[in-house]
């Protein structure tokens, strides 16, 4: 007994030097810093980097997920020209229905239909599609976007891309084997103020760029725990009953990445991260179910608060927040600070520049400069965008841009190593608070590419601007 009891207390002890983590790259402790391993690329792999492809005159899209945002992605993606609905999945026939019925009554094709939980597979395997868009639960994402580039087709995946740094690479090393394209559906790189600003940055009115704050703060608890219209069996409770951390840093981070040239200039190098205790969602279980309810006794891991700092290799810092659970108006931070100037859009949008930055400008002045500097994407399409909708439109600008970069055989402007990036805060911000703040390195999915394209654009057609 003696002997089991050592032998325990030694594995123990080699778990906590050398690490273990829900990947199977297993990470190390190195220099105060947990390291996740870094696999080199595969012998035949190329970099995607700027990956370009030839032009598809008419893009013939499958849609696989037909609940809240894949119903909405189909509407959206009926306003676009050059596109074919070719392809419809969803697990549930009652969804699949539902988008067939739409798209009747719009008087366009009805396309080839696939269902229950594998369809995605017969779909990749049978239609003739040039894009897989993907709109399911997050654990999904992953086996559907590798299923569609294995099978030749280009890849759109809906938020979080991936959920752990296993699934960040294989993503990269899919993209990389069979130069498909693979973009996170990150829509909020496409509101009207995020684009404005990166307009303003790339123009220098920031000066040297020090600072950005990112945020997702959006009280879901009445999805999160609604058994008949939220989340398809709930999944994204269970999800947040398994981990803590920040599960859905993108929408804060990737408008910032994108301002801040990550991967293309500079890099994430490593993050600290801590969590509150979680209190709000018992609170609520309690009150809406009863004290002696399952959801209300049910032990969540996810804190009502999580604040993850993340400092570039060039010196600026980051701060994304988390959460889901406290009653508070929303917000996605969006936050520049500069050498010479700020803007922030919440909770209210303002922009101040030397050398009278003490203060912000005025409504009219602030108008003025969101005017003058309006990203010249948004000003040639803003005013269909409001009119198709989709989180103000910027739904509608990523889907026009995905699109648009596909008829023009143009790199994309979120790339595969933007979904690895951004969606392995995950995993890595968990890591960082069970391991009570420790700095985590943030892996390098470019493989040392990081510097090989000045700064971030969007690709341009010079026939059709």
């Amino acid at each position: 007994m003696k002997k089991i009891i050592l032998f325990s207390l030694v594995l123990f002890g080699l778990l906590s030097i050398g690490g273990c983590s829900s990947s199977k790259n297993d990470y190390k402790i190195q220099d105060g810093m947990i390291v996740f391993n870094e696999p080199a690329r595969a012998k035949g792999q190329q970099s995607v980097l700027r990956l370009a492809v030839d032009p598809i005159p008419v893009v013939r899209v499958g849609f696989v997920g037909l609940g809240m945002r894949g119903s909405e992605a189909v509407r959206r993606y009926t306003y676009l020209e050059g596109v074919e609905i070719a392809a419809i999945c969803d697990k549930e026939t009652a969804n699949v229905e539902k988008v067939k019925t739409f798209l009747a009554e719009h008087n366009l094709p009805e396309p080839a239909v696939y269902t229950g939980e594998e369809g995605y597979k017969q779909l990749c395997e049978d239609a003739d599609l040039d894009l897989v868009y993907i709109c399911t639960d997050w654990e999904m994402h992953v086996p559907i976007a590798l299923c569609a580039m294995e099978h030749g087709h280009h890849a759109a995946v809906e938020v979080p891309a991936a959920t752990s740094i296993e699934e960040c690479w294989q993503l990269v090393d899919m993209a990389e084997r069979t130069q498909r394209h693979c973009m996170m559906l990150e829509n909020c790189c496409y509101d009207f103020f995020e684009m404005a600003t990166l307009n303003m940055a790339q123009k220098g009115l920031f000066g040297t760029l020090v600072h950005a704050e990112g945020a997702y703060i959006h009280d879901l608890r009445s999805l999160q725990f609604n058994q008949e219209n939220g989340y398809v069996d709930m999944w994204r409770l269970k999800y947040n009953t398994d981990h803590t951390g920040n599960p859905y840093a993108t929408h804060g981070l990737g408008p910032v990445s994108q301002i801040l040239n990550i991967h293309r200039g500079d890099k994430m190098d490593y993050l600290v991260s801590v969590s509150s205790d979680q209190f709000g969602m018992t609170e609520y279980a309690t009150q809406k179910f009863g004290k002696d309810s399952e959801l209300a006794k049910t032990p969540y891991a996810l804190g009502d608060m999580n604040t993850t700092i993340i400092r570039t290799h060039k010196g600026r810092t980051i701060l994304i927040q988390h959460d889901i659970t406290s009653p508070r108006p929303y917000n996605r931070h969006h936050l520049i600070s500069g050498t010479k100037g700020f803007a922030q859009k919440y909770p209210v949008q303002s922009l101040a520049f030397e050398p009278n930055a003490h203060a912000a400008l005025s409504p009219e002045q602030l108008d003025s400069v969101l005017t003058l500097y309006e990203h010249p994407i948004t000003k040639q399409i803003g005013e269909i965008a409001r009119k198709v909708g989709g989180h103000g439109g910027m739904d509608f600008i990523m889907d026009y841009r995905l699109i648009y970069c596909l008829h023009n055989g143009l790199p994309l402007d979120e790339d595969v190593y933007d979904a690895a990036e951004w969606s392995c805060i995950g995993e890595l911000s968990e890591t960082s608070v069970r391991h009570k703040g420790m700095p985590v390195a943030i892996p390098d999915f470019t493989r040392g590419d990081w510097e090989k394209t000045d700064g971030f654009h969007h690709a341009m057609s010079l026939a059709h601007p």
